[in-house]
């Protein structure tokens, strides 16, 4: 029997063939995703979802699935989608995180012509009949400097068009190697020199909790007077508040915003302010890019229910059936081992080094490699995945290199992942135990076993004598409750590491009070 699709949104004409051609029964609903009660009344029938952005595949839409086995998202963003619940009922869930990059980065340079032309504002005004010809003095784009925040797919587009404008393109991005940053023209700096050298600033990171309200109060105060602003990435990049004061100030000379912290965005911080131009999160909306991701997330559909291949999965490696069983626990293990090492990693990536070492050496050692590497891209990008982690690597400059050993030390199997970035080389190694938990086994050459949990306080130390009572007295008296506690040195009164489980977060204050303990060096708290 021939698979079927249900399409709940709006999706082109040429995608829905696609489905028809390969063999794939296809239902074209592109009304019923509004419709809560009518999509648990037929979702069950069906093996695929093709989406966009207003369906919302809910824990009561996945519980009804009954025969489900792939979403498929046409476009980047899945926050309508309960991917926890999906993978739970061995959903797949892919999304098309390359097709409306371009469109994108268009939009970008668009919103930047506009507001340094004060394009709007003098539009409204002519067709007003004022022709207010002397009010509209504008800034020419031909020899400024241009500062990218984040320079992956996205901002590397933008570059090229700003260099072909003529601009001087400066980029702060962690994972900017500077062959990278050669290869495309740009000057790789840090994020203070950006704001203090910039004419106009561009935004193009995701956002997480390094990067939210990146642009802020002290940002802008070290901004040229008269920079101008653009975000077309992500809403809550910038302080909202913060912008419309520089705004009203005159520190800022303009805005230019496709997002916003909250949307629909119909009361904002940011409307009427002088010189804010502003669109409702268009980045994506042209008939190209549409048709694109519609094209491209049919493909990946059929070609999943057709043949088992998976691309731009968001919660499954590509893995056959036959050695999934075998492989999942140290799948598990590399996406830790990667996630440890990028949630410590502050500087440019310049490359990654994996070591196999026993049993594991002859497992597909490629999705472990792209499992370590989707832990150590999530932490900045977010929206990394299996397929797409060596691609963003590659896109970056970021060396990857693959070892293959015997069984050495004191483990019958072992995987050891070493970063090494513009500073330093950091290495964490793990193994899988036989109840087939991932348990890390050293960090940075200091032997320790853990397993990790949820909320993990990474801390360097001294080993002076008394530290441990401190800690636990701190944190006891800061009402954090510890689950598990592991210790590690070099040598007596040498360097040493505490892996901490707590039972939940850890606010700034207390860690300021940990790091403000006797003999410590560094405390994070790491998120798994």
């Amino acid at each position: 029997m021939a698979p079927k699709v249900l399409i709940s949104d709006k999706l082109s004409d040429a995608a829905v063939q696609i489905f028809k051609d390969r063999g794939v029964e296809v239902d074209f609903l592109p009304d019923v995703g509004k419709d809560k009660e009518k999509l648990l009344e037929i979702i069950g029938r069906y093996d695929g979802l093709a989406i966009r952005s207003a369906t919302k595949v809910t824990e009561k839409v996945i519980a009804a699935a009954e025969n489900l086995k792939v979403i498929g998202r046409a476009g980047i963003g899945v926050d309508n989608v309960d991917i926890q619940k999906a993978t739970a009922r061995g959903i797949i869930v892919m999304n098309t995180p390359f097709g409306n990059a371009i469109t994108t980065a268009e939009h970008a340079i668009s919103m930047m012509m506009a507001v340094a032309r004060q394009i709007p504002a003098a539009d409204a005004s002519t067709q007003a009949g004022k022709w207010e010809k002397s009010r509209f003095m504008g800034r020419e784009l031909t020899g400024k400097t241009l500062g990218l925040v984040g320079c992956g797919n996205i901002g590397s587009i933008v570059a090229a068009r700003a260099i072909g404008l003529k601009m001087k393109v400066i980029a702060y991005d962690p994972f900017l190697t500077p062959e990278r940053a050669v290869e495309l023209g740009v000057e790789k700096v840090e994020l203070d020199g950006l704001l203090g050298r910039s004419d106009f600033i561009t935004l193009h990171t995701p956002l997480t909790d390094k990067t939210r309200h990146i642009i802020d109060a002290d940002a802008i105060a070290k901004m040229r007077r008269g920079a101008f602003l653009i975000n077309c990435a992500r809403g809550g990049l910038a302080d909202e508040e913060a912008v419309r004061a520089a705004l009203d100030a005159g520190t800022l000379a303009g805005a230019a915003f496709d997002v916003f912290a909250e949307e629909p965005a119909k009361d904002n911080a940011l409307f009427g302010a002088p010189n804010f131009v502003c669109t409702p999160h268009l980045g994506a909306s042209t008939t190209e890019a549409q048709e694109n991701v519609a094209l491209q997330v049919a493909e990946q559909m059929c070609d999943y229910l057709l043949q088992g291949a998976v691309r731009n999965a968001l919660n499954m490696p590509s893995i056959s059936a036959e050695e999934a069983p075998k492989l999942a626990p140290f799948v598990r293990l590399a996406e830790q081992l990667g996630s440890f090492a990028g949630q410590l990693t502050e500087t440019g990536i310049e490359g990654v080094r994996l070591e196999y070492a026993g049993a594991v050496a002859a497992m597909n050692v490629q999705a472990l490699t792209a499992a370590a590497l989707t832990g150590l891209l999530t932490p900045l990008l977010q929206t990394v995945n299996m397929v797409s982690a060596p691609i963003l690597a590659k896109e970056r400059g970021i060396k990857v290199e693959e070892l293959r050993r015997e069984k050495q030390g004191a483990y019958e199997t072992y995987m050891r992942l070493s970063v090494i970035t513009e500073r330093q080389e950091r290495s964490v190694a793990g193994t899988v135990f036989g109840d087939g938990k991932p348990r890390i086994i050293q960090v940075k050459g200091i032997n320790m076993e853990a397993e990790l949990g949820p909320h993990m306080l990474y801390i360097t130390n001294e080993d002076k004598p008394g530290f441990i009572g401190q800690l636990g007295m701190e944190l006891g008296n800061s009402g954090v409750n510890i689950a598990t506690f592991h210790l590690g040195r070099l040598a007596a009164g040498d360097d040493a590491i505490c892996l901490v489980e707590v039972d939940g977060e850890v606010s700034r204050d207390v860690m300021s009070r940990l790091e403000a303990v006797s003999h410590v060096k560094q405390v994070k708290l790491l998120k798994f």
